[in-house]
């Protein structure tokens, strides 16, 4: 039942992380288009929406989350940002990216296994 519960969190975890990485595809579709144009407007203030939310999120989050592991969990923002790159703006993933987002995973879990009683 413990580990159940765990991985329950973590996945909320992940899912606070996963909305705010969505801000930075507001930020990066906005900035293809003209200072203070519709678009740009609209893009930004769906990136301060985003941020705004999340910044709740998170302090709920951090309530059942040490702070340490908080923080450490939040470095899988790569991996999200990665996969927006790839969906939204067609980037290609490198060897060089697989290998620095297995390295940042490896950290989180040793980070999360340090929690386990």
């Amino acid at each position: 039942m413990w580990k159940q519960n765990k991985v329950k969190e973590v996945l909320i975890l992940q899912s606070v992380i996963l909305i705010y990485t969505l801000a930075t595809v507001a930020s990066k579709f906005a900035s293809g288009y003209t200072f203070l144009s519709l678009p740009f407007i609209g893009f930004y203030g769906a990136e301060i929406l985003i941020l705004g939310v999340y910044a709740i999120l998170w302090q709920q989050i951090i309530k059942k989350f040490d702070i340490s592991i908080a923080y450490a969990n939040r470095a899988f923002g790569i991996f999200w940002s990665l996969i927006w790159a790839v969906l939204f703006f067609k980037e290609a993933i490198t060897w060089k990216n697989i290998l620095g987002i297995v390295i940042v995973f490896l950290g989180i879990m040793v980070v999360n296994s340090d929690d386990c009683k």
